[in-house]
């Protein structure tokens, strides 16, 4: 399939990020349309039309999403955007920030049209600081020229939206985590129900969408939702941004459209494997997606595609590894990054991410046991629906992919106390 420049269509040009050169190319035109020619349930209803799916990792529908949040409450509704982009392996949420900010700030007042919500929220990962600059320079001229504020467009519509940046917390991408920590409270992710749509921030109903999700509404009012449907694949309209990287020659992001292969993506777009090596296994939806192996890489890139297969789509940050990755490396660095970003507020996540580490890196450094096999085993399964948040579900599903896909590199690590491609590296040297 070839590349769909939707959200994409700016990436790399410096002028798209001025409001001028923005709306030169037919920028606020959706949201123009969306306020003055549409009824707000009619812009939710094109957004159902659609098929467009949260693109944060979930991938709950977005206009149903949206539907559960009470007309009829008197309370004031808010729309968070999560920007908290921190997952090994995923970087597409970056580009969108960096080289079309206005796309993101319409698709907040499509949004906000439809639902009736009049301040919005952008929670942007702390450690992006020129995404953040280039962000609040978009909002500024945006008040500026009366896109924001009490008179969005120059109509009666009223949005404020404000930035707020994260301190470096990985569970703060967590939606009600993000929540608590706009509030000023510690990040730690709420129980659920109540869900975010009912009692979010400020105890008020709340919609929370990705970055992606958002800019994808321009082309959605504009061109309608079925349009937008009809090119990606049943149940996964449009396209997705695919964070391509690892053992690859081109990585980067590739814009295609939902149901694309996965070797298409890594051999047409990505150039092939670096060295022309044999690909091993793929990560196809950041850290917590479970490995795949070689045979399956022509699984379609959809939510329902990946799941049949007992992986995920998640953040569609895809990582490639070669024959010349160890597994057992490849799953020490994913359980690093586990045990020191869980929150510590639930007992299964807070001991069981702390256990796997140091495990596996007993296995790693020629220590390790039988016994830690089943170890291992035991504590995937404990750890799996045992926490308030998915974070302690995300690392027991990425642990269960490398002990059942490449079980056999563990025992020979457990066995002979090194690693077999380090000895296959030695002989042919």
């Amino acid at each position: 399939m070839p590349i769909v420049k939707l959200v994409s269509e700016y990436f790399g040009n410096e002028q798209a990020r001025s409001l001028a050169w923005y709306r030169q190319n037919g920028g606020y035109e959706a949201a123009r349309k969306a306020i003055f020619e549409m009824a707000p349930k009619q812009v939710t209803e094109e957004v159902i039309k659609s098929n467009l799916r949260g693109l944060g990792g979930a991938g709950f529908p977005t206009g149903k999403k949206w539907s559960f949040v009470p007309a009829d409450d008197s309370k004031p509704k808010y729309l968070t955007v999560n920007a908290d982009e921190a997952e090994p392996g995923t970087f597409k949420d970056r580009y969108i920030l960096e080289w079309d900010p206005h796309r993101l700030i319409e698709g907040i007042i499509i949004c906000s049209w439809a639902v009736g919500i009049h301040k919005a929220y952008i929670y942007i990962r702390g450690e992006y600081v020129r995404p953040y600059q280039i962000l609040k320079a978009a909002v500024e001229e945006a008040y500026k020229e009366g896109i924001l504020g009490d008179h969005v467009l120059g109509g009666d519509f009223k949005l404020d939206v404000h930035i707020h940046r994260g301190a470096g917390a990985y569970i703060c991408g967590e939606e009600t985590g993000l929540l608590e920590s706009l509030e000023g409270k510690k990040g730690w992710p709420r129980l659920k129900p109540p869900f975010p749509a009912i009692i979010g921030l400020f105890n008020c109903p709340t919609v929370i969408n990705n970055v992606e999700t958002l800019a994808h509404l321009r082309n959605i009012i504009l061109k309608g939702g079925e349009w937008f449907a009809d090119i990606g694949v049943d149940r996964n309209g449009g396209t997705r941004l695919f964070a391509l990287s690892g053992r690859v020659k081109r990585p980067g992001v590739y814009e295609l459209p939902m149901g694309t292969p996965m070797r298409e993506l890594i051999y047409e777009h990505g150039g092939g494997i670096v060295g022309d090596r044999r690909l091993k296994a793929i990560i196809p939806g950041g850290a917590s997606a479970p490995v795949l192996t070689a045979d399956q890489v022509d699984i379609p890139m959809t939510f329902d595609d990946l799941a049949k297969v007992g992986s995920m789509l998640g953040s569609a940050g895809i990582v490639v590894m070669d024959e010349s990755v160890c597994m057992v490396k490849a799953m020490h660095t994913i359980a690093d990054f586990f045990a020191h970003e869980s929150c510590g507020q639930c007992t299964p996540c807070r001991q069981g991410t702390g256990w796997v580490y140091r495990i596996v890196s007993r296995i790693l450094d020629g220590t390790g046991s039988v016994d830690d096999m089943n170890t291992l085993k035991s504590a995937k399964i404990n750890m799996s629906g045992t926490s308030i948040c998915a974070l302690c579900d995300g690392a027991a599903m990425a642990y269960g992919g490398f002990l059942g896909k490449f079980p056999e590199e563990f025992e020979y690590h457990i066995k002979h106390k090194k690693c077999d491609l380090e000895e296959k590296r030695m002989a042919v040297a």
